[in-house]
């Protein structure tokens, strides 16, 4: 639980900034989108840093829970899956980023989906009071 908390509050206030960059400055990132996809050497970069996060958090915290520790996991398989895919075939990423950037429902829909994933990892990581265990530390 403690490597939990440590990542909720790493990855949920980076989740939160970016979210709330997103919703704020939509203009501006569909601009940065553009320019982004348009270069191969940027996507595969991006896939050069995500597989090692993603691998970073799928080797320390590959726990499958019934509860909000989940979304570390999978936020870890998504890194490495989409660093490997923008490593591997680098023009596929410039073709799904068109097809997602195009929509008009980007960047705004995402940003607030980033932006209350990061408040609710944040929230675990730093306010949430943890669960206490029954029958730990009693006689």
């Amino acid at each position: 639980m403690q490597r939990s908390i440590f990542l909720a509050k790493l990855i949920g206030p980076v989740l939160a900034v970016v979210g709330l960059a997103l919703v704020c400055n939509a203009g501006v990132y569909r601009i940065l989108a553009a320019e982004f996809i348009n270069s191969y050497a940027l996507i595969y970069l991006s896939g050069i840093i995500a597989l090692p996060v993603g691998l970073a958090l799928v080797n320390t915290h590959n726990e499958w829970t019934a509860d909000w520790r989940v979304i570390i996991t999978i936020i870890g398989w998504l890194c490495l899956i989409g660093g490997a895919i923008r490593i591997l075939v680098p023009q596929e990423g410039e073709v799904i980023g068109t097809a997602i950037t195009t929509m008009t429902w980007w960047p705004m829909l995402p940003g607030i989906v980033v932006l209350l994933l990061g408040l609710w990892l944040s929230y675990a990581g730093y306010l949430q009071k943890p669960a206490r265990t029954k029958g730990k530390g009693r006689k």
